[in-house]
C-alpha cells in the first residue's frame, strides 16, 4: 500500500483559478446609507455590539439570555402565553412555522388578503394540503369585519390568516380587535403577520384573542435580519401537540422548538450571535416601554406624513386605513419608483423601497428610522430627488410641514 501523502500544485489540482475578490470596504458606499425603507432599519449599537459576540448555544449563559428573551417577549406581545420562541429565519420563517404547525391536510383555512404578504400566508397554507378559501379585499383598503364574519359564517375555518400591517400597500387591518373577536367566537385560531408593527403600534395578544403572532427582527424591534420570533397561545399549543402527523418542515417544528427554547436542549445550532442581538433589541424596547414607543412612532409618522403632503405629494391610501410604520406615497406621472429610489439613494445616501406591484415608494417608521434628525433628512432627499427628476414639489412647505407637526406633538 502506498501511504505516500499526494503532493499538489496549483497547475495540477485545481482547475478553477482563485478569484481575486475586493475587500468590503470596496463595495460599500463610502458615506454609510441611511436605511428608511421597509427593511432592514438601523440598529442601536448594543444590538450591533451584541451581534459580534460567540458563546456556547447550549451553555448556561445561553439558557439565562433565552429565559430573559422570553420574558421579555412576552411583554412586547403582551401575552401571558409560555410558548414564545426564535426562529433562525427571516420573518417569513417565523410565518412558516406557525402555518405549517397549525394547519395539515384538509384542515380548513381562511386567509384574509390585502397584499402581497397576506398572500404569502395562503400560500403557505396551500403547501400544507390545507383547504384555503381567500377573502380579497380591494387594493388600498382594509378588511371589513361585516364581509369577515359572513365568509366565516359561510366556509367555517378552523384558521384565520391576517396582517395587521400589509407592508407591500402600507394598509392598516384597524379593525383586527373586531375580527378576532368575530374568529374566535366561531372557534377559529387567529394568525396574525405583526412583522412591521409589532412594537410599533398597539396590539396586545392575549387581550384581543389572537392565537399566532409572527415578527421579524429586522423591523420594529431594530435587531438584525435572519432571528425572527413568533409567539402561540396556550389554545394553539394545543392544537400543535394534538396534530394527527408531525409536520413535514424539521427545523419549523414547534414541538422540537421547544427542546431548545423551553427545555435548554438541542434542537439544531442556534444563531448564537442573533439571539444575543435579539436580546439586546428587546431590553431597549423594555427600557423604553411600550406606551412611549408607540406615541413615538405615531409623532414621528403622523410628522412625516405631513411633510409628504405638504410637498404636494400624494399618499397611497387614506388615513383611516394607513399603516404608521410603513408609508407609501404614490410615484408621480413622469418617474417611477425605481428612478426616485435609485436617484435618492445615489444623490442623497438615503435608501427607500420601492413596492410589490402598486404604483408607490415606501418609506418606513419603524424603531430606529423614528428619529427626528432621520425625518429632516428623508424629506430634504424625497425633495431634491422630485425636483432633480422634473417634478414639481414645494420641498420648504414639506420641511416647515414636518417642523410643525413635530413641535405641535
Amino acid at each position: 500500500m502506498n501511504d505516500r501523502i499526494p503532493s499538489f500544485s496549483a497547475s495540477s489540482a485545481f482547475s478553477v483559478a482563485c478569484p481575486s475578490v475586493l475587500p468590503l470596504s470596496s463595495i460599500l458606499p463610502e458615506e454609510p446609507l441611511l436605511m428608511m425603507g421597509a427593511g432592514p432599519v438601523p440598529i442601536p449599537d448594543a444590538v450591533a455590539k451584541a451581534n459580534g459576540v460567540v458563546i456556547n448555544h447550549l451553555g448556561s449563559t445561553m439558557a439565562a439570555v433565552i429565559g430573559q428573551v422570553k420574558t421579555m417577549a412576552r411583554y412586547v406581545f403582551q401575552t401571558e402565553s409560555k410558548w414564545v420562541m426564535g426562529v433562525a429565519g427571516p420573518g417569513s420563517g417565523a410565518m412558516e412555522m406557525a402555518i405549517t404547525n397549525l394547519a395539515w391536510k384538509n384542515s380548513r383555512v381562511l386567509s384574509i388578503c390585502n397584499g402581497f404578504f397576506s398572500e404569502r400566508m395562503a400560500e403557505m397554507a396551500r403547501r400544507t394540503g390545507a383547504v384555503v378559501e381567500t377573502l380579497k379585499v380591494n387594493d388600498g383598503t382594509a378588511a371589513d369585519t361585516v364581509k369577515v364574519a359572513e365568509a366565516i359564517e359561510r366556509f367555517r375555518p378552523e384558521i384565520v390568516t391576517i396582517v395587521h400591517g400589509e407592508t407591500s400597500n402600507t394598509v392598516w387591518n384597524r379593525s383586527l380587535e373586531a375580527i378576532a373577536g368575530v374568529a374566535r367566537a366561531a372557534g377559529a385560531l387567529v394568525v396574525v403577520d405583526a412583522v412591521c408593527t409589532l412594537s410599533t403600534m398597539p396590539l396586545p395578544m392575549d387581550a384581543w384573542g389572537i392565537d399566532a403572532v409572527i415578527t421579524g427582527g429586522q423591523k420594529g424591534l431594530s435587531s438584525i435580519p435572519g432571528v425572527s420570533l413568533l409567539a402561540f397561545s396556550e389554545k394553539a399549543w394545543q392544537r400543535i401537540t394534538a396534530r394527527p402527523v408531525p409536520p413535514t418542515h424539521w427545523c419549523f417544528d414547534a414541538s422540537l422548538a421547544a427542546n431548545f427554547w423551553h427545555n435548554a436542549s438541542y434542537h439544531y445550532t442556534a444563531p448564537v450571535s442573533g439571539v444575543l442581538a435579539l436580546h439586546e433589541a428587546l431590553r431597549l424596547v423594555c427600557a423604553e416601554t411600550l406606551e412611549r414607543r408607540f406615541a413615538r412612532h405615531l409623532r414621528c409618522s403622523t410628522a412625516l406624513q405631513a411633510g409628504v403632503e405638504a410637498m404636494s405629494l400624494e399618499l397611497f391610501v387614506p388615513k383611516a386605513s394607513r399603516l404608521n410604520s410603513v408609508v407609501g406615497i404614490k410615484v408621480p406621472e413622469g418617474v417611477t419608483g425605481a428612478d426616485i429610489c435609485a436617484h435618492i439613494s445615489r444623490k442623497h445616501h438615503v435608501e427607500i423601497a420601492g413596492s410589490f406591484g402598486a404604483p408607490i415608494v415606501r418609506i418606513g417608521q419603524m424603531g430606529e428610522q423614528c428619529r427626528e434628525h432621520h425625518l429632516f433628512r428623508t424629506i430634504h432627499a424625497l425633495g431634491r430627488t422630485m425636483v432633480d427628476l422634473g417634478v414639481p414639489v414645494d420641498l420648504p412647505a414639506g420641511v416647515a410641514a414636518l417642523e410643525r407637526s413635530l413641535s405641535a406633538a
